[in-house]
């Protein structure tokens, strides 16, 4: 069981209007569509930005879910957006009737595409134990949540499909549990900031928090943004209204809304505006 969500459809909504938007999330639910059918899969719905698709197998829902992210990695941004895609898989007995699945595989796939982020495939780890040695080997296994209805946690596993040097390098040494990144650097002005245990976060914006950094920007809310650290990723949850903006240093800049984003490497967050406008931005460092 495959649910596949485009992520930026809020904003590009926003930014272009309902025909642009429609016309474009259309598309990417043809790209998702055609990717489980040449995987032998089957569409069961849509449901607005959201594909929920059926596998016989989990190496063909694997094949289909890096086909899905590739074809989507590749569209032109549509209004200043570039649209990405989250992507959660369980393997495991459906109930089946008129047209429609239901059952315990259908919600723990349901919450592994809550905790995936933009360009990421998240299946468990026991969907995982079952794919053949080429798939398994581009797997890592990250952390656990609890499912409603689970006895047990359920423990999650990040599929590697991009092939930038960066991921490469992580699925080759298949890093299982181990932190990529020890320490977040964050730097604004003379203040400097790190996280570094798990569960660990911070928060941005105009209002001082106990545990907390203040910018000086009229742009940003008082309560901008959260970076927390989840198991081996340091990710960004934006709360504003007028967004995040964050640029991967060689990266082209991405905004976010009531969105998540991984950091990695080193760049720079800005807020409320592009960082080549910004009044204040913060850099950051995953070391």
């Amino acid at each position: 069981m495959l649910f596949a969500d485009v992520s930026g459809s809020t904003r590009l909504y926003e930014t272009a209007g309902d025909a642009v938007a429609m016309e474009a999330i259309e598309r990417c639910v043809g790209l998702l569509r055609r990717a489980t059918e040449v995987a032998g899969g089957r569409v069961v719905k849509t449901i607005g930005d959201e594909v929920m698709a059926l596998f016989p197998t989990p190496d063909l829902a694997t094949g289909a879910a890096a086909e899905m992210q590739h074809a989507i990695d590749q569209l032109l941004p549509v209004a200043n957006t570039k649209l990405g895609l989250r992507i959660g898989f369980h393997f495991g007995a459906v109930m089946q009737r008129d047209g429609d699945v239901f059952g315990d595989t259908v919600n723990v796939a349901s919450r592994l595409v809550e905790q995936a982020v933009r360009g990421q495939i998240i299946t468990s780890s026991e969907t995982m134990a079952m794919l053949g040695p080429v798939f398994r080997a581009w797997t890592r296994r990250l952390y656990s949540i609890q499912v409603k209805g689970k006895a047990s946690e359920v423990e999650l596993c990040e599929v590697i499909w991009s092939q930038r040097a960066d991921t490469t390098a992580i699925s080759l040494h298949r890093l299982a549990a181990k932190a990529v990144a020890l320490v977040l650097r964050l730097k604004y002005l003379d203040l400097e900031r790190r996280l570094r245990r798990n569960p660990d976060s911070i928060t941005i914006g105009r209002e001082q928090t106990p545990h907390g950094m203040v910018v000086e920007d009229h742009n940003a809310s008082r309560l901008h943004c959260t970076i927390e650290r989840r198991q081996d990723r340091f990710v960004l949850i934006d709360h504003s209204s007028n967004g995040s903006f964050v640029t991967v240093e060689g990266d082209a800049e991405v905004m976010l809304r009531r969105e998540e984003f991984t950091l990695r490497k080193h760049g720079w967050i800005a807020f409320g505006q592009p960082r080549a406008s910004a009044t204040a931005v913060i850099e950051f460092f995953c070391e």
